[in-house]
């Protein structure tokens, strides 16, 4: 690398400048992605209420499992976009539209069965409480 270009084309050195690279990855969305804090804020709320309602343990892993797997699908998603607008840049295309939505409706179908998930683990528990 010379002294004007000082990016990296070259394969990590180590496993911490991989792990810095990777923590690059999650700044960039967190920060830009507004639908990635979104669902971290449901995440949240889904926490509170297994707290609140006091899930058991396997509840627990089927919860924390469709939530992960929410956010893995719109790093993904995310990843689709960045991609697709390096490829066609800033003109409309009909193929990429296409991709970004299929792109977008994984994250829409991860995170309708994620709310499912959290309907048959968190309501039954709900009722339970509600019922004294």
């Amino acid at each position: 690398m010379d002294s004007k270009n000082n990016r990296q084309i070259t394969k990590n050195k180590n496993f911490a400048q991989a792990l810095g690279h990777a923590w690059d990855g999650f700044y960039l969305i967190f920060f830009r992605e507004r639908n990635f804090r979104i669902h971290l804020v449901g995440m949240a709320l889904v926490i509170v209420a297994g707290l609140l309602l006091r899930v058991d343990r396997r509840s627990w892993l089927w919860l924390l499992l469709a939530c992960f797997l929410v956010l893995s699908a719109e790093i993904v998603n995310t990843l689709v976009e960045y991609l697709v607008d390096l490829v066609v840049g800033p003109h409309f295309d009909p193929t990429a539209k296409k991709i970004k939505d299929i792109a977008a409706g994984g994250v829409l179908f991860t995170a309708g069965t994620a709310v499912l998930i959290g309907v048959i683990v968190l309501l039954p528990c709900l009722l339970a409480k509600l019922s004294f």
